[in-house]
């Protein structure tokens, strides 16, 4: 049986992501996309929930204060853009607490980890993960639109307002984007944000220690804030 999804977020794009994420699976199943927590309640009347995806930052009703008024809650996998809600969260027995934006890999380990805690077998999904060699995105760089091949991205560094982006042979070039949202762009992919500075492709790391991965000759370091997930996902990757 799929598992039942209702999404809650006053944010389209957010929605937009989160309904991308979820059809590429097999066994899950939305049954429901509210803007709020007055929307949610009326879904929860009629329909079967197995697992909400909820935002924090709602108009009338937060996430939280939603969740600890009802009285038989599905379980709950947090979706918000801010990282100081996460006690709070993972307080109200959250399966896990996903920080805006969401990658597919970072997703789908939540849902992994929602299967073994329901005794469900591990999702699969309906497309690999592997990055495809022919995929391609647009960058505005300078004038032009400028077709960059995915699978030569080694790594992607924050500079104020504009990212630079590395790719293979030493090439690189300047995008006037915040890093958020290359990170979005490229959330389909085999990335991962390691720093609040950088996004680096996992298939071109060589090696890594507790405070850097290795790609190449260039050391990029680990922040603290994403050490935990970034050790994670190297432990159980086969890069």
């Amino acid at each position: 049986m799929k598992l039942r999804c209702l999404l809650i977020d006053d944010e389209p794009p957010a929605l937009k992501v989160l309904v991308k994420y979820i059809s590429s699976l097999n066994d899950m199943e939305i049954v429901g996309q509210c803007r709020n927590a007055i929307e949610a309640l009326g879904v929860l009347r009629h329909k079967t929930v197995d697992v909400i995806f909820l935002d924090i930052k709602m108009p009338r009703i937060i996430g939280t204060e939603f969740l600890k008024n009802l009285s038989h809650p599905p379980k709950v996998i947090f979706v918000t853009a801010y990282r100081e809600y996460a006690i709070d969260g993972f307080e109200l027995d959250a399966v896990d607490y996903l920080v805006k934006p969401v990658s597919f890999e970072r997703f789908f380990k939540s849902i992994t980890k929602l299967n073994r805690m329901m005794g469900r077998e591990v999702s699969s999904a309906a497309v690999s993960e592997a990055p495809d060699p022919a995929a391609f995105i647009y960058l505005k760089v300078d004038r032009d639109m400028k077709k960059v091949f995915v699978n030569e991205i080694e790594y992607v560094e924050s500079w104020k307002d504009y990212v630079k982006i590395y790719l293979t042979g030493g090439r690189h070039f300047l995008v006037k984007r915040a890093i958020s949202v290359i990170e979005n762009i490229l959330s389909d992919h085999k990335f991962i944000r390691v720093h609040r500075s950088y996004i680096v492709s996992l298939s071109k790391i060589s090696g890594y220690n507790a405070l850097a991965v290795q790609i190449g000759p260039c050391e990029i370091p680990i922040g603290r804030l994403y050490k935990q997930s970034v050790m994670e996902r190297l432990q159980s990757a086969k890069l």
